[in-house]
């Protein structure tokens, strides 16, 4: 359907109404505004509409728009890589997005690591994406692996980890995906608790349940068919 105003501004009121019932500033949740399969025209839009952060699931998809776009027009968002990312396509990383929230391997981290520090940047910051449903199909660590991940990623100084990630199992009531999101909380306050003094993010919640993970700590939500509706195919 494209880019709409009043859905966009319906969802932030969403996300403003969930943040203080739950008793937090709505300026601590940060919206990701979901822009896979949407053309570079409907992003363009997005971005003159207010949009702020961007979030793209293929690093080929996301090229192909920021090349379409206006420089200075792609460069008022943040654009956020959500989907997951394959090694040999951290090279194309830098300049191109700011955030990739799905990094779940130290393979690709040391990757990540190497394309930023080649291209003279960083540090990137990421998210460390967390697999809280036993799903190994969709990506992400085990919760017991990420102490020791963050502190491979310290090493690595091209890389700042700023939070965690997860995907809840789908088709789901967003009740049902409360006990993931609670866990993810739950492993970014021990990380905290170790020194880990970076790691504060909370990426979780979709269109569907994003009230219920801002409910449980999230500080990022990703909504796409709630802001720009249903799909075009891909």
């Amino acid at each position: 359907m494209g880019f709409d105003r009043v859905r966009f501004e319906h969802v932030l009121e969403r996300v403003a109404r969930a943040a203080e019932s739950a008793g937090r500033r709505p300026e601590d949740v940060d919206l990701v505004s979901v822009s896979k399969t949407q053309s570079a025209e409907v992003v363009a839009e997005a971005i003159e509409g207010g949009v702020r952060i961007l979030g793209e699931n293929r690093v080929q998809e996301a090229r192909e728009k920021r090349d379409l776009l206006d420089p200075e027009l792609a460069a008022r968002a943040r654009w956020h890589l959500i989907g997951s990312l394959q090694r040999n396509k951290a090279r194309q990383v830098p300049g191109l997005f700011d955030v990739v929230e799905s990094v779940d391997s130290l393979a690709l981290a040391n990757e990540l690591a190497r394309r930023i520090e080649g291209a003279g940047g960083g540090p990137l910051d990421i998210y460390i994406q967390v697999d809280t449903g036993d799903e190994p199909q969709k990506g992400g660590l085990d919760p017991g692996d990420i102490p020791g991940f963050l502190d491979n990623i310290v090493e690595l100084g091209a890389l700042r980890a700023v939070g965690l990630m997860c995907i809840p199992p789908l088709g789901r009531s967003p009740e049902e995906s409360r006990p993931h999101f609670r866990k993810l909380r739950e492993i970014r306050d021990n990380a905290l608790a170790a020194g880990h003094a970076t790691v504060r993010g909370l990426s979780m919640g979709m269109s569907a349940d994003f009230e219920v993970a801002i409910e449980e700590g999230a500080t990022s939500v990703r909504v796409g068919t709630a802001i720009f509706g249903p799909r075009p195919p891909a």
